[in-house]
């Protein structure tokens, strides 16, 4: 598989994508996770790993009706909403079916959990840097599902459109994601909210990153490819984002995300956003941004999102 489909299945076909021999690897690789979990809580994500493993992976879309409700509700701005959509979108890549079906996967989450009704998934893969290709870099894509009625029945990623997709039938949810089932919060969960709430409202959205010193470990574990390691390496970058200058902290978010999820020293966090269609700017779409980060010892330990290294501009310099 090339990257481009890995781009635009937005993990779906998440598959280990080759590395360079001998390249220097310039942000870390994510040691694997899994958030802790109630009985029914873990029952939804071996069904969803399941339906991944002979679905997605083996390519059995015959399979499908038993791991998805036939108004399976798709946020990818490159796949059709339904079922019927999803198969006939995988069917068309022209992979033949694997047989037997594998015991298991070649590249798994590296972190995933579930709570609630939902299960999330963050993959990782590995890139050539565009700025220098004797570099190659990590960087992840998240996959959030809904489950209804022991069946996966809505789905959000991380990808953009890509052009040449055409016009998307995008699902729409009967209601607004923070409305269905997130699960109950212990104290310790609770704990987990405000400190990712101070991280990614109170420094980022209200530019006040003194509150790093309080809050984030200086080991920070940063798996966005654009920004340093570490808490001092974090301050610095954020502080160099035009137009972040401090104002006074509200309790209100300037953007709120559209679903939170606190699960053990983990909380996630989507972001709908808007960009124009690149088949037609008259047009608008939506996609989502994540953030995931985890605690350690009362601190923000770790961070992860979906960024990429961005080429750099013709006849420009990469940064």
């Amino acid at each position: 598989m090339n990257s481009t489909l890995y781009v635009v299945a937005a993990g779906v076909l998440a598959l280990a994508l080759g590395s360079p021999a001998q390249a220097e690897l310039i942000n870390p690789p994510t040691k694997p996770q899994v958030a802790p979990m109630n009985a029914q809580e873990k029952k939804n994500l071996d069904m969803v790993l399941t339906w991944w493993r002979e679905c997605i992976y083996a390519g059995h879309f015959e399979l499908a009706p038993k791991y998805q409700a036939e108004s399976y509700i798709q946020h990818n701005p490159n796949i059709n909403t339904g079922r019927a959509a999803f198969v006939d979108y995988f069917t068309k890549l022209g992979r033949k079916p694997i047989n037997p079906i594998p015991a298991t996967m070649p590249n798994m989450p590296v972190v995933m959990g579930a709570k609630g009704d939902y299960v999330w998934l963050i993959f990782e893969a590995e890139a050539k840097d565009p700025r220098n290709e004797a570099n190659t870099y990590h960087y992840n894509t998240f996959d959030v599902l809904r489950i209804e009625n022991g069946k996966v029945q809505e789905h959000w990623d991380s990808p953009q459109k890509v052009a040449g997709s055409g016009k998307i039938d995008t699902g729409v949810s009967p209601k607004a994601p923070m409305q269905w089932n997130i699960g109950k919060h212990s104290k310790d969960e609770e704990k987990t909210l405000t400190m990712a709430t101070e991280e990614l409202k109170d420094m980022l959205q209200y530019g006040h990153l003194e509150l790093a010193d309080k809050t984030m470990d200086p080991g920070y574990i940063q798996h966005n490819p654009n920004v340093p390691q570490g808490r001092d390496g974090f301050k610095q970058f954020m502080s160099r984002v035009p137009g972040r200058v401090p104002k006074e902290i509200k309790k209100e978010w300037v953007n709120e995300p559209v679903l939170t999820l606190a699960n053990g020293p983990y909380a996630l966090m989507m972001w709908e956003r808007t960009a124009k269609d690149p088949d037609d700017p008259s047009r608008e779409y939506k996609w989502n941004h994540f953030d995931v980060v985890r605690m350690e010892n009362g601190l923000i330990k770790e961070h992860w999102d979906e960024a990429r290294i961005n080429a750099p501009a013709a006849g420009g310099k990469g940064k």
